[in-house]
């Protein structure tokens, strides 16, 4: 198994690929409200994008990008079906994390959808906490919010 993660930009033709399989899987699990989160998830704003390959087969991504001063937000999180389960999204989610410290930051925020039960486990279990729901998410029923101290 040759596993690697790399450093790279929304210009990034396996990011592209990737963000397409979790807006199809988001457009069935958000229904009716798919088009209202997907309007802030432009991802030509993203510089800073993780790709993680299994075998030079591009199987997950995340990014990050600037909320505030001290923040970074996590963005565009994936694990390709057949790869969740094995650790995947915690290397990627690490590598992300240490890039923003890299760059200065000292907070990671995130939104994702209560449907979304793996997501909410997982960052619960990488020790994010939930705070109240900020920006475009205040009020969303379906959206719950994470912070991290890095």
């Amino acid at each position: 198994m040759n596993l690697k993660i790399k450093r790279t930009n929304s210009e990034s033709k396996d990011f592209i690929n990737l963000v397409n399989q979790l807006d199809a899987y988001l457009k069935i699990t958000d229904g009716d409200e798919h088009d209202f989160y997907n309007q802030f998830n432009n991802i030509d704003v993203l510089k800073h994008v993780v790709v993680f390959y299994d075998d030079n087969v591009a199987v997950g991504c995340g990014a990050i990008k600037k909320f505030d001063e001290i923040s970074v937000e996590i963005k565009r999180m994936y694990v390709s079906e057949g790869k969740r389960g094995k650790g995947v999204a915690q290397k990627i989610l690490k590598e992300l994390e240490i890039w923003a410290k890299e760059m200065g930051y000292n907070k990671c925020v995130l939104e994702t959808g209560k449907r979304q039960a793996e997501a909410v486990q997982f960052y619960k279990k990488c020790r994010y906490q939930i705070i109240p729901n900020y920006g475009q998410y205040i009020g969303m029923q379906n959206s719950i919010c994470f912070e991290k101290t890095l």
